[in-house]
């Protein structure tokens, strides 16, 4: 397995990037949310009509992102382009991608019922022509922290292509990132003794009960898992190698499920695939930060409340881009 520069005996040894060279941040946006029930990329729940995404990248680029990239589906980028190319302005490079159903490779069909998009892995495809950098992928409608940004551009401080590729990922405790409202997904990590992610495991349905945090297991019973759980929340660092790793995977994934009209491909699907095959390492950097999203429409409220109080408290002002 390649280590990439990491060196187990020192958890806090970074990778050694050059200066000029800053990472992007690719935010996918072309999921549907049908739980939620509305656009909820673009839903305004800041003090002065912030998105979650506003947050995000304003995390972004004061830990020292250099572009932003959305994936969005064609249909809304008129949308997204009013909201966010004006504010954005001089402040970062601002590019889009789409996912669509039909970009596939070419000669393959898919079902017509075929209705939501391809998953995550094929939303970061998208992207392919548009980085030539480090970057980071996360999602739409979470709210990260900053301290999960500037450890992403630490980690790839210093980094060219001579240093090899390794990758990262942020890791929360499960235990903050569950939902009020309802049960929901998360990826549970396994690590090593130096940090590296030895795999990530879906697990479906987790909710507190009177017993603790509990998920369905593979059995349809219920099994718990502790509060400090590390659990992916899709917020991974990758180099531009990490493309050709998801071509190679979404052309076998298409070949074996064109004609399901549920199937998704998941960026963690490519990511165990590359650890089992120990052609790649990723390192799990630790956040203590509180990871909010909304998940559920019912979410809403408690994530404006959760913003004011960082306003509050001096961590955002209360018009970010004023």
């Amino acid at each position: 397995m390649r280590h990439g520069g990491i060196n187990c005996g020192h958890g806090n040894n970074i990778l050694l990037i050059s200066e000029n060279m800053k990472p992007t941040l690719l935010i996918l946006a072309a999921g549907i949310g049908s739980r939620y029930g509305s656009l909820k990329q673009l839903d305004r729940i800041g003090p002065s009509s912030e998105t979650i995404i506003d947050y995000s990248i304003y995390d972004a680029i004061r830990a020292g992102f250099g572009k932003v990239v959305f994936v969005i589906k064609e249909n809304i980028a008129k949308e997204f382009s009013e909201v966010f190319d004006e504010k954005l302005k001089g402040r970062i490079e601002v590019d889009y991608a789409f996912q669509e159903i039909h970009k596939i490779p070419e000669g393959l069909t898919y079902s017509k019922e075929r209705q939501k998009p391809w998953g995550t892995g094929h939303a970061v495809l998208m992207a392919k022509n548009k980085i030539h950098e480090p970057f980071a992928v996360i999602n739409a409608d979470d709210f990260y922290g900053h301290g999960s940004f500037q450890a992403i551009v630490d980690f790839y401080q210093g980094w060219t292509q001579k240093k090899g590729d390794p990758y990262c990922m942020v890791g929360y405790e499960l235990g903050k990132t569950l939902s009020e409202n309802g049960s929901v997904s998360r990826g549970v990590c396994k690590a090593d003794v130096c940090g590296l992610l030895i795999e990530v495991t879906e697990r479906t349905k987790i909710e507190r009960d009177t017993k603790g945090i509990a998920y369905i297991d593979e059995n349809s019973q219920s099994s718990y898992l502790d509060e400090r759980t590390t659990v992916s929340m899709n917020f991974w660092g990758f180099t531009p190698s990490f493309f050709e790793h998801l071509e190679t995977g979404f052309l076998e994934f298409i070949k074996n499920n064109v004609n399901s009209p549920k199937a998704e491909f998941y960026i963690p699907t490519v990511v165990n695939d590359l650890l089992e095959r120990k052609t790649a390492s990723v390192k799990i950097l630790t956040c203590s930060d509180q990871w909010f999203g909304m998940t559920y429409k019912e979410d809403r409220d408690l994530v404006i409340s959760k913003i004011a109080e960082l306003v509050k408290a001096g961590i955002y002002p209360a018009d970010l881009w004023k």
